[in-house]
């Protein structure tokens, strides 16, 4: 339980079984104007660099002997540095693939990781990990060019594999929490990586996405809400919602779930929704109480992790 604490933690400290109804695409956020599908790579590169370099910095700041005294084997660290492995590989594909393209590759930006142990190195994995997951699978729609659809698709199953890895073996949480993974679009994805980016390369291609506000789970949540629970979370500096009009929303595969929200100041309380709110779960406020767009996301997305269905 102590590892839902840690994940909390983690982004606060940054400055940053019943049927299911239809999918309304019009309810998922899309991203307009059009992009193009060299953008969308360049923004999968983006995420490629920043797992790459963290994975790359972790395992040269924690040695097996670290990773043994925090009660985890040799199988278990030789399975981090093929993870590592992965990422490198991602990035040298996208890179290739951008470059046959004719298209300007993003390079490596500087990061800023607020792990300081192997605790909160796999805290962190597992939030960028499931990130990773919902940013490819928020983007596959917008892919054009089939081609690169099918390489999308193919690291989204061994960014799914990490993922549920990290959880079960390094976090001890269950590797598959929900029948459904979240798909992020590309402002959101951006807005949760954003407070890891310290700074990028000036001739780095400008990408079209932008950060929100930010929203992040309140220090006083239970290690480990469940569905039903109500929730803290608090509002970024400079996110002001005096006089405003808000909505509470949990992004899920079927669309967005609203629910009412109270603010008081910097702190937004909202209930879990009794289904379909599972695992990594992401919350965003709206001024908009039928869809979540682009244009009237007030803040967020935020990170909570929630028990699955049937948890105590």
């Amino acid at each position: 339980m102590m590892k839902s604490f840690l994940l909390s933690g983690l982004l606060a400290s940054t400055t940053f079984a019943t049927p299911l109804p239809e999918i309304k695409r019009s309810m998922i956020k899309r991203q307009a104007p059009a992009i193009t599908d060299a953008d969308i790579l360049n923004y999968a590169l983006t995420l490629e660099h920043l797992e790459d370099k963290f994975y790359r910095e972790a395992l040269a700041n924690y040695t097996m002997a670290d990773f043994q005294a925090a009660g985890y084997d040799e199988t278990f660290y030789n399975n981090l540095k093929e993870i590592s492995a992965d990422e490198q590989t991602h990035v040298s594909f996208l890179t290739t693939a951008l470059q046959a393209a004719g298209a300007t590759p993003v390079q490596e930006c500087t990061y800023a990781f607020p792990a300081t142990d192997v605790k909160s190195f796999l805290a962190l994995s597992q939030v960028l990990e499931g990130v990773g997951v919902s940013a490819y699978l928020g983007a596959a729609g917008d892919i054009m060019n089939k081609t690169y659809l099918g390489a999308a698709g193919s690291i989204l199953t061994v960014e799914a594999r990490h993922s549920a890895y990290i959880r079960s073996a390094g976090n001890k949480l269950s590797p598959f929490p929900s029948a459904f993974d979240i798909p992020l679009d590309l402002d959101e994805v951006y807005t949760l990586a954003a407070p890891f980016i310290a700074s990028c390369p000036q001739d780095n291609p400008m990408l079209p996405v932008k950060a929100f506000p930010s929203l992040t789970s309140d220090a006083s949540n239970p290690t480990l809400p469940c569905p039903g629970d109500t929730v803290t979370f608090d509002l970024g500096a400079g996110c002001d919602l005096t006089g405003k009009t808000v909505y509470g929303a949990w992004i899920s595969a079927t669309g967005p779930v609203f629910v009412p929200v109270t603010v008081q100041g910097d702190k937004v309380s909202a209930m879990i929704p009794a289904m379909g709110i599972n695992g990594q779960s992401y919350f965003v406020l709206t001024s908009d109480g039928s869809t979540v767009t682009d244009d009237n996301v007030l803040a967020g997305p935020a990170f909570i992790e929630v028990a699955p269905m049937g948890a105590a």
